[in-house]
């Protein structure tokens, strides 16, 4: 049993360290500023993470075609469209099994609209 839970946790250890290139880049992106090698490498560097040149490499060729704007704007409008039917209800026992509801797919929609670039990394 605890062999599988170290497993657990090394897949979603895996998970994070492939998300730090794409939330260097959000970043970034978010500042303004150019998303090329060495300011994806200088950010990662900045947060303790030891930049791999060819991943960074690979994240600034494939978002070269990627809007950046609007896969932000995807994944913040995912959770927000889940929330409205369970806000149109209005009864308190449905607002309560909304909310368990919404607990227990939150991994799924914090992942969602970044999948496609936290997938680079295979």
């Amino acid at each position: 049993m605890l062999g599988s839970k170290d497993s657990v946790i090394s897949s979603v250890e895996k998970k994070v360290k492939k998300m730090e290139y794409v939330y260097a880049a959000m970043l970034l992106h978010s500042a303004g500023k150019g998303i090329d090698d060495k300011a994806v490498s200088s950010v990662l560097t900045a947060a303790g993470v030891e930049a791999d040149g060819g991943r960074v490499k690979a994240l600034v060729a494939s978002l070269g075609s990627v809007d950046i704007d609007e896969a932000m704007a995807t994944a913040v409008a995912a959770p927000v469209a889940s929330a409205a039917p369970s806000a149109a209800s209005g009864g308190a026992p449905t607002e309560a099994a909304a909310a368990e509801e919404e607990a227990a797919e939150e991994p799924e929609e914090e992942a969602g609209g970044f999948e496609g670039l936290g997938s680079l990394f295979g």
